[in-house]
């Protein structure tokens, strides 16, 4: 079925259930030869599991990464990397109770539509905790996307009608909320903290940024970069709306206003924007300069105050969801957002690179190895078939 699938040609698959025996990611697309860090991969799903602070849900997960395939010796092979994330800390038993209603805010009644079966321990595929796997993913290309100078950074940067008015990130990691204004920070937290005491939930947006993106990058018409990075930030559960650079504000702008000047950097000799409303894209190619996105967070919909639903029989009922959920899910979106951001990038660096071909040096010299290495192949290919039938060498 479609619908798990992501990516062109670097392209992932996820698999697994919240309280399933394990979350999982295939990628495949990978070239041979590429730095594999479980290092990096686990930092990043530090940052994502539950349990980190009292802003997020209490569910107890390590998250620990296990790799499978496509990886010997610290280097990726060319085949299919398969990394799974094992459920510990499940509890189905919580949903009994409401096993046969609508949480309002949840995909129960659609997913029954749509398959006649739904998993009602927690959601299962259609839980945020299937998010676990992007990140896993998402670390890999983020860690190839930092070796080759380019930076993905979210945060926080409103809650419950908090704005940020400051952006400094060397604070982002050092609070709950990952926002980069400490003093809207704290105000964030005691925000959330009144929610969770009233049995509710806060919603919010994130940022993300990206910095040394080459121009370039981006397929008209349907495959744009801000089309693709859309697509990636509207396929997390959570996500509601998505705008880049001025966004939404640029319907009540003039041209005038709104439209980036463009000049010739001095010291570089590069076609440069003085502002940045198209938030780095024009006609969904990337422009060089930052590229900037927001989007928007729901509440959670888990929350214990009582709420109108029916049965899955259309009996009408009341329902008070319990259990361990996040009274504001912007912190742990954060690291997604990001993965989802390299993941599109990353396909996209890949298109180019088809497109247009190598450039650089360090291009280069990885053209003549794959070439060198096809060459080897070839010539074993020929020994081998040029042999007797019985003494033809064996080639692995």
């Amino acid at each position: 079925m479609a619908g798990n699938t992501f990516g062109r040609y670097f392209r992932i698959m996820t698999f697994g259930e919240s309280h399933g025996p394990a979350l999982g990611v295939v990628m495949d697309g990978v070239r041979p030869g590429l730095r594999f860090s479980t290092t990096a991969i686990q930092k990043e799903l530090d940052r994502r599991r539950p349990g980190q602070s009292k802003v997020t849900t209490p569910r107890n997960e390590p998250d620990r990464v296990e790799v499978l395939s496509g990886v010997f010796e610290g280097k990726t092979t060319g085949m299919p990397i398969c990394m799974i994330i094992r459920n510990t800390d499940q509890r189905p038993a919580a949903y009994e109770k409401i096993k046969s209603m609508f949480r309002p805010g949840h995909a129960g009644y659609t997913y029954l539509a749509k398959y006649g079966i739904v998993d009602y321990r927690g959601g299962g595929r259609s839980s945020g905790r299937e998010t676990a796997a992007r990140v896993a993913a998402g670390a890999f290309a983020k860690e190839y996307l930092q070796e080759r100078g380019i930076s993905i950074l979210a945060h926080t940067m409103e809650v419950g009608g908090i704005v940020a008015a400051q952006f400094d990130p060397s604070v982002i990691e050092e609070n709950p909320l990952r926002c980069a204004d400490p003093d809207a920070a704290r105000a964030m937290e005691d925000a959330v903290m009144q929610a969770r005491d009233e049995g509710d939930s806060l919603g919010g947006i994130v940022e993300i940024r990206v910095n040394g993106l080459p121009p370039g990058l981006g397929d008209p018409v349907f495959d744009r970069l801000n089309a693709d990075l859309a697509h990636a930030m509207m396929s997390i559960g959570a996500v509601k709306g998505v705008e880049f650079g001025s966004g939404f504000a640029a319907a009540r702008m003039k041209g005038s206003q709104n439209n980036d000047p463009i000049y010739v950097e001095a010291a570089s000799g590069r076609v440069r924007t003085r502002t940045n409303n198209a938030g780095g894209m024009a006609g969904g190619i990337t422009n060089g300069e930052e590229l900037v996105m927001r989007i928007a967070v729901k509440p959670t919909s888990s929350i214990r105050k009582e709420q109108e639903t029916v049965t899955v029989d259309g009996e009408p009922a009341r329902i008070t969801v319990h259990g361990r959920h996040d009274p504001c899910i912007c912190p742990r979106v954060v690291p997604v957002a990001e993965s989802m951001a390299a993941l599109t990038i990353m396909d996209h660096l890949t298109r180019q690179r088809l497109l247009r071909g190598p450039k650089g040096k360090k291009a280069r010299s990885e053209t003549v190895e794959l070439i060198d290495r096809d060459l080897r192949v070839l010539r074993m290919l020929r020994k081998h078939l040029s042999a007797p039938l019985g003494k033809r060498v064996r080639t692995r």
